[in-house]
Order: C-alpha cells, then structure tokens, then sequence
C-alpha cells in the first residue's frame, strides 16, 4: 500500500467513527430515517472531502478534534447530495457504492428526509463549540459551505446538469457547471480546512485555487469512468452520462483530449501548493489520487 493510501484510509477510518457518533440508532418510527441516515453516510466512499479538510487544517496544526467535525459536515452534505440524486425524480438510479441506493433500500418519502436531516445536521455540528471555540471562525465555515452547498454552489450546479440534457454546452459552459457541481463541495473542503487553521487571507487563496483545479480534474475523470468503467467497479451505474445525452468533457474533448487535460488540471493544481513546501505533500497525493482512481 503507497503512502498516500495509507493516509487517506487512516483519515476514513477516524471520519467514520466521528459520523457513527453523530447517528447512533434509535427505535420507533423516528429510527426509520436515523437508519436512512447511516445507510446513506456510513460503511461506503473515499471520504476524499474530509481528507481534504484534515490534511489542508494539518497544515496550520489544527486539532483533528476540530478538523475532523468540519469533514463530517462536509461529509453529510456529499452524502445528502447523493441519496437525492439518486431518486426517480432525478438520476434514478438504483445502486451507490456497490449497494442499493437509499430510496430503493427504504422508499423515495424517506430518502428524502435522510437527505434533508444530514443537511440539516451539517450545520448543527459546525454550530457547536467543539468545532471551534470562536463564533467566528465557526460563522466563517458555517457561511462558506453553505455558499458552495446551496443555490451558487452544488444545488445550482445540478440544476444546471439537469438543464444540460435538454441543450447543447460549450466547453466554458460545463467547466461553469462542474465547478458548482462537484468543485463547489471540493472547494470548500480545502478552503473549510484552512479556515479551521486559521490560516491567511493568501494561504486560503492558494488553497481555493488548489481545490478549484482538483474539482474539474476529478469531474472530468467521473466522466472517463462513466464511459470506460463497468458498474461492479464504479459501484454504481455506468455509462448514464452517454445513456441520458448529458453534456461532458468526452462529449466536447473526446477520451484523449479529457485525459490530457485532467492530467494537466492536476499538475496545476500541485503547482498552487509549492509555497507551503513538504507540510502540503498529502494534498499533492490527493491529486494524483483523483487522476488514478478507478471508481
């Protein structure tokens, strides 16, 4: 096992004892959905967005004890994301990380109060004190993901997605979309690290400028293995995005024109790090991670 996947596993590991803490089971009807909950955010992913919260807040020596709550936030809402995507209404599908969706293990009512009680519990866990002990660093991050959460950041990106079956995209246009899609969520993480560190106005921006390159690189190789990859790999559906005529970066580039120019994403979003010297290696072997990836 390489370095990084040794990291990346031991930062897993911690994220899903925190987020088993934050949704221990309850009986009665109020179980159902708790149970919905940890379906849909326990035992499954990367966790590449709390890994990148962690490793940015390693970098200004912040507790894990607080780095770790942030990851978990930023955790619940992907996994919010993911459970409603999932549904009829939208992509319809019927398996996440190689298991049944939420909405097919339980119904589409309470997939859709999972969804909205792990949102909703984001913002609970950034509240609280533990997180950090000045308000405004936590209204800070609170503010933060809620701008890449919401209608200028992941929500607006997927209506765009949805939009984008029906018209035709230039390559600037998915670039917009993808940033607010999947980047929104990655920027933060980076971003919501340093924050919790405390870090400068200028280190946040080469922290932004890190995340915002790795979250177009790591769309653009979701959209190389939605073409290339079979379902028990993904552990999910494949080949949708050619299924449903959704405008990517094969469509607009084609597989060699993607692949060069997610390899070069990531060779410029390494180049953003180079200030921060041998403290940013795991978020260079973050980006690597995205190009290689296999699901």
């Amino acid at each position: 096992m390489s370095a990084f996947a040794s990291t990346i596993k031991e930062t897993a590991a911690l994220v899903e004892d925190a987020l088993d803490g934050f949704l221990p089971t309850r009986g009665g009807p109020l179980g159902r959905v708790v149970d919905a909950m940890r379906w849909g955010a326990l035992d499954g992913g990367k966790r590449l967005r709390p890994f990148l919260v962690i490793a940015a807040a390693d970098m200004f020596d912040a507790p894990r004890s607080r780095s770790v709550r942030v990851g978990c936030a930023v955790e619940m809402i992907h996994c919010y994301s993911l459970i409603h995507d999932d549904l009829p209404a939208m992509d319809d599908s019927d398996l996440r990380r190689g298991r049944p969706s939420v909405h097919k293990k339980y119904d589409d009512a309470t997939a859709i109060l999972a969804g909205d009680a792990l949102l909703t519990q984001a913002f609970e866990i950034l509240a609280e004190e533990e997180t950090h002990p000045s308000g405004d660093v936590r209204c800070a991050i609170a503010l933060e993901l809620a701008r890449a959460s919401g209608k200028i950041g992941m929500v607006g990106g997927q209506m765009i997605d949805i939009y984008a079956e029906q018209k035709e995209f230039d390559l600037a246009g998915i670039e917009e979309l993808q940033r607010l899609k999947t980047g929104a969520l990655i920027r933060f993480s980076a971003v919501g690290g340093g924050i919790i560190g405390e870090a400068s106005a200028d280190e946040v921006g080469a922290l932004t400028n890190y995340a915002e390159d790795l979250g177009l690189a790591f769309q653009i190789v979701d959209d190389i293995l939605d073409a290339t990859a079979d379902a028990e790999t993904l552990g999910k559906p494949a080949g949708q995005d050619a299924e449903m005529d959704k405008a990517t970066f094969i469509k607009l580039l084609g597989m060699d024109g993607a692949k060069s120019k997610a390899a070069d994403l990531v060779e410029r979003c390494k180049a953003h790090l180079d200030r921060f010297g041998a403290a940013a290696e795991p978020l260079k072997g973050a980006a690597d991670f995205v190009f290689e990836r296999k699901n």
